[in-house]
C-alpha cells in the first residue's frame, strides 16, 4: 500500500533523511537506495509517496518511493521494439544464419574433396605397390599356403643353422619379420640346407 508524505529532514553527506507521512503519524526513516534513480537530489518538503517496509532493526522505513507527477518507470511490455524494427531484425537474423549455413557447407565440400583425393591417391598406391614389388620375368612366386595353427612360435633365432626342418624355416619366413633366410628373395628359405629342390 502507498502512502504520502513529504521530505522533512535529509542528510546529503550521509545519503539518508526522514519523511512525514501526511497522514501523521511518526517519521519513517528513509535511504537513498530507496529513492527513483532518475539524478535528482532529494530536496526538504519535497512531497513524495513511498511504501513501508520493516528494517532489520524491526523499526519501519519508506521503501520504493516516487516523486508525485514522475512518470513511472515503463514495463518491459512497453520497451520492447516496434514491429517494423522487429521485422527486419529477424530477416537479418536469417540473412545472417543462411551465410553462415552456406560457409558450413562450403568448409564441408572441400574437406570432403580432399578426403576423397586422399582415399583414390591411397587406392592407386596399394594397386601399383604388388608390380613395384614383383620378381622378374622369368621367376615365379610361389604360392602362399593358407595360415594352419602351428606349433612353431617365433623367437631370436634368425638364420638356416638355427632351423630343424623346411616347415619351421618356412614358418619363421613368412611370420618372423627379424630372418635371413631368403638371400635370393624367391620366398624360399634356407634352399641349400632345408627347402631343396
Amino acid at each position: 500500500m502507498r502512502f504520502e508524505g513529504t521530505l522533512a529532514k535529509w542528510n546529503d553527506d550521509r545519503g539518508f533523511g526522514f519523511i512525514q507521512p501526511t497522514q501523521g503519524g511518526q517519521e519513517l526513516f528513509a535511504h537513498i537506495s530507496a529513492f527513483p534513480r532518475d539524478g535528482q537530489r532529494p530536496q526538504l518538503n519535497e512531497p513524495l509517496s513511498f511504501e513501508v517496509a520493516l528494517a532489520q532493526g524491526g523499526k519501519k522505513q519508506a521503501v520504493a518511493i516516487q516523486r508525485p507527477g514522475a512518470v513511472a518507470p515503463r514495463s518491459t511490455a512497453a520497451r520492447r521494439t516496434p514491429p517494423q524494427l522487429s521485422r527486419n531484425h529477424s530477416s537479418t537474423g536469417v540473412f545472417g544464419k543462411l551465410v553462415v549455413l552456406l560457409l558450413v557447407c562450403a568448409v564441408l565440400g572441400v574437406g570432403y574433396s580432399k578426403y576423397d583425393a586422399y582415399q583414390q591417391a591411397r587406392a592407386s598406391a596399394t594397386v601399383a605397390a604388388p608390380w613395384e614389388d614383383a620378381p622378374p620375368a622369368g621367376r615365379s612366386i610361389p604360392a602362399v599356403a593358407p595360415l594352419v595353427p602351428s606349433s612353431y612360435r617365433c623367437d631370436s633365432r634368425q638364420h638356416c643353422s638355427q632351423m630343424t626342418s623346411c616347415a619351421e624355416a618356412t614358418f619363421f619366413l613368412k611370420n618372423c619379420p627379424t630372418t635371413k633366410m631368403d638371400g635370393d628373395g624367391d620366398g624360399v628359405p634356407c634352399e641349400q640346407q632345408w627347402c631343396t629342390r
